[in-house]
């Protein structure tokens, strides 16, 4: 059983949000969209407070936390590192000349990898700033990034409708899937790192072995797009979030929907495209961001 309460809607932004990101502190995360500015959030106050200025509209936002740095990637194809304990930027790469789509870090290896509208990744140090590797992926959009948490795999999900597995030692290609039939536009191992979840424009939510990427199970998990997937991080359920306007919870193992945070089911939800998710850190309550332009924040009780 699920007990689900909206515990608060947040306002500041005054364009769609795309993307929203933990911090290293309890009870902070960040958000970011079409607006020209990062902002930081508190538990405590929930108001805004712009971090920083941007030239662009944000679509990734990345915490480095070995580093205390958040990445940024625009739509501009900047990419800037903003560092969170002396409160300023300390680097802006402008080698993209496309948009930057995600973005992860790689702890062990000390690298940062970003994923663009031009079909390459790349892949940047944390200790210099300097371009490591790039290497083309697809010819279309590469749209998203997961990383197993063995870090030894890296997923992405390309516009050209496949994921593309690669091994994080060299970034040889292993494998290629090929089932969804429009763009993939999430990407999630689980925190067992036994599965790899992928949803895309498809509206398709789709169950990979990823100890050897067969594929397990094909679930219409929504009525449009669903734009992201995040595992709780203690408990056996996942989340998802679509172009549908709903938020649905799933359970890890089984893969049961239980609940659908939606306005037809009646619950104070968003009224337009539910583009990001976040279990924060600390509470860990589910975070969700919108085009309406707001981040809601969700108590969710799971009983069994």
């Amino acid at each position: 059983m699920i007990k689900i309460e909206r515990i608060a809607a947040l306002t500041g932004h005054q364009n769609p949000i795309y993307t929203i990101e933990n911090s290293n502190k309890p009870g902070i995360f960040f958000s970011a969209g079409n607006d020209k500015g990062v902002v930081e959030w508190s538990l405590d106050t929930l108001l805004p407070n712009v971090l920083l200025p941007v030239k662009s509209s944000v679509y990734a936002l990345q915490l480095i936390s070995d580093q205390s740095w958040l990445a940024i990637g625009e739509r501009s194809g900047l990419l800037t590192l903003f560092d969170l304990e002396k409160q300023k930027v300390i680097q802006n790469i402008s080698h993209h000349t496309l948009p930057i789509f995600d973005i992860r870090s790689v702890e062990q290896k000390k690298e940062v990898l970003v994923a663009s509208e031009d079909g390459t990744v790349s892949v940047w140090s944390f200790e210099n700033f300097q371009l490591l590797y790039q290497f083309k992926v697809s010819n279309e959009t590469v749209r998203c990034i997961a990383i197993n948490p063995e870090q030894t795999l890296v997923a992405f999900g390309c516009k050209d409708s496949l994921i593309r597995i690669y091994k994080l030692e060299d970034y040889s290609l292993i494998h290629e899937l090929n089932r969804h039939t429009m763009p993939v536009t999430a990407l999630q191992f689980s925190p067992n790192g036994k599965n790899l979840l992928s949803g895309g424009r498809d509206a398709q939510l789709h169950i990979w072995d990823a100890t050897n990427f067969t594929h397990l199970k094909a679930i219409t998990a929504h009525m449009y797009t669903i734009y992201d997937i995040k595992f709780h991080p203690s408990k056996p359920y996942f989340a998802t979030a679509s172009r549908d306007k709903s938020i649905k919870i799933w359970h890890a193992e089984t893969f049961k929907l239980h609940k659908i945070i939606s306005r037809e089911k009646g619950l104070d939800a968003h009224i337009l495209s539910v583009n990001k998710l976040l279990w924060e850190s600390h509470t860990e309550q589910l975070i969700s961001a919108s085009d309406d332009k707001l981040m809601m924040i969700w108590d969710i009780q799971v009983k069994e």
